[in-house]
């Protein structure tokens, strides 16, 4: 461990600030797209008995209408987030009729971007914005990489912490300064670390055919119809993924709140060339709501966010600027494959080991170079993070392996603290993490191609056995009674909520457009 580390935890134990830093706040957003029973992208609607996604808390779309998202609340165990999941899955699926949900992060069997359904939430301005933004998206980037699901894990520590936190380290800031320069800091060495995060929870490293079909790439063929790469982690965060060169022109700043927000804003005030030419309202029909470098600020990819809950029509910049950092978003996450709702206790328990570590290691400033060779060597790790030998583009001798274990061993302390005298959690994370180094093959990557082979080499076909499996998991658990009351009257509220914001619109989308951009 180093000895910064350890002089941190010393100094929370001698505060007696153990039990504050365990009250983790955490919540996780789960994507999953809709299939038909022959594993083809859905075409239907929303299903109504799930509510409104414009206003339902915990069942929404992202991208596509075929794009499910589930949202927990905010738990303060580990249980109790993956226990909110199969819950929403278990409801969800009594409303799935001839469809189940595809388990993995890259897409199952689709035709074309015309063939990913933009998502709806009705006519209200507020829905017709998430719509147009959408429009704006797929005219951008392309449809097909809106289509790729993920997982995003939302991490906070307790007011109870930061006090002790800040007595400790005997900053004299106003809180919520001191809060968002301390997850600031956390942020840029996650950012240090996103290649680990890829290497350990990677799980795309093969794909469909008709994903890649008409484009060029430099993926191998593997059976009649699937691409990969034979060392590959998370093609989901390569270019064929989540990634925008020309987000790549945007000057983000992590080394304080107001550099980060200022950049945010440039960025949504920016022209850009090409997205001139597609348009903003032609023909009396929105194609995006503006031509800037990002229509909005949360069109911004990035592994990790600093975020704060937004009130109703307030820019996510003016909520960070006005009221500080409230959480951090992990947003480099595969869904797990293997798992029924996407991530387990595994996985969780060790990202809050990795953020806690990034919180309390020292913090450099982010230059221009140390952001690009950030990106550099996560994207060595997504197309090749499994070769032997492989070592980081820094020029340094050791391997990723003899890294990983490294950072491992420096955080069975934090693990022995957190998990103290009633549990194993941490300890049993950390074990569960270093089998992945010591042998690669205990990757989710490796797995998944490893039982892509029992199925002829067939991404389609190993990704379907999975969402068969899993669907026929929740519903032998179907939601009990209590659950579906509860479930069903959310749902219903949502409904008479979006009729509600409808019959009270009382301006223009045109004039609604131009007041949330006059912010």
């Amino acid at each position: 461990m180093s000895r910064k580390l350890a002089r941190v935890l010393e100094k929370i134990e001698h505060a007696g600030a153990t039990p504050a830093l365990r009250k983790i706040r955490r919540g996780v957003e789960k994507e999953s797209l809709r299939v038909d029973v022959n594993g083809t992208l859905s075409q239907l609607p929303h299903p109504p008995g799930l509510g409104s996604p414009l206003t339902h808390p915990s069942i929404t779309t992202d991208y596509s209408e075929a794009l499910l998202e589930f949202i927990t609340p905010v738990e303060g165990s580990v249980a109790g987030v993956l226990d909110q999941l199969e819950k929403t899955h278990r409801f969800a699926y009594q409303h799935l009729h001839q469809e189940r949900l595809w388990v993995t992060s890259m897409p199952c069997i689709v035709h074309g971007d015309n063939s990913i359904p933009i998502a709806r939430y009705g006519s209200s301005n507020i829905g017709q914005m998430k719509h147009f933004y959408r429009v704006g998206l797929g005219l951008r980037y392309g449809r097909l990489m809106q289509a790729i699901a993920g997982i995003h894990y939302n991490f906070s520590l307790s007011d109870d912490f930061w006090s002790h936190w800040q007595e400790i380290q005997g900053n004299t800031l106003p809180t919520a300064s001191y809060r968002s320069e301390c997850y600031l800091a956390l942020v840029r060495n996650f950012y240090r670390h996103t290649w680990l995060v890829a290497y350990l929870f990677g799980a795309s490293p093969a794909v469909c055919g008709s994903f890649v079909e008409g484009k060029k790439h430099q993926l191998e063929p593997l059976g009649q119809s699937s691409y990969y790469l034979p060392y590959a982690t998370s093609l989901r965060m390569s270019d064929l993924g989540y990634r925008s060169t020309v987000q790549e022109q945007v000057n983000f700043s992590l080394d304080n709140l107001y550099g980060y927000v200022e950049a945010l804003r440039k960025a949504t005030e920016t022209p850009h060339t090409s997205y001139k030419d597609i348009g903003v309202k032609v023909d009396n029909s929105y194609r995006q709501l503006n031509h800037n470098l990002l229509q909005i600020e949360n069109e911004y990819y990035a592994p990790v966010r600093p975020k704060r809950v937004a009130r109703s029509g307030e820019k996510p910049s003016h909520a960070l600027r006005d009221r500080g950092i409230e959480y951090v978003e992990v947003r480099c996450l595969d869904l797990d494959p293997f798992s029924p709702v996407g991530i387990d206790q595994h996985t969780i328990c060790f990202l809050d080991l990795l953020l806690l570590h990034c919180l309390f290691e020292d913090s450099a400033p982010l230059s221009k170079h140390g952001i690009r060779e950030i990106n550099h060597n996560l994207q060595k790790v997504v197309l090749e993070g499994r070769r032997p030998e492989l070592t980081r583009l820094d020029g340094g001798s050791q391997t990723l392996a003899e890294e990983g274990g490294k950072l491992l061993d420096d955080l069975v302390t934090l693990a022995t603290l957190l998990d103290g005298t009633e549990s194993t959690a941490y300890r049993d994370a950390l074990r569960y993490q270093r089998s992945k180094f010591s042998n690669p093959d205990n990757t989710p990557s490796a797995r998944t191609l490893r039982m892509m082979e029992e199925h002829d080499g067939s991404f389609f076909e190993f990704a379907m056995a999975q969402s068969i499996k899993h669907e026929q998991f929740f519903l032998h658990y179907p939601p009990t009674p209590t659950d579906v009351v509860a479930f069903d009257t959310i749902a219903a509220d949502s409904i008479a909520r979006q009729k509600d914001i409808e019959a009270s619109d009382e301006i223009s989308f045109d004039q609604f457009l131009a007041n949330y951009f006059a912010q």
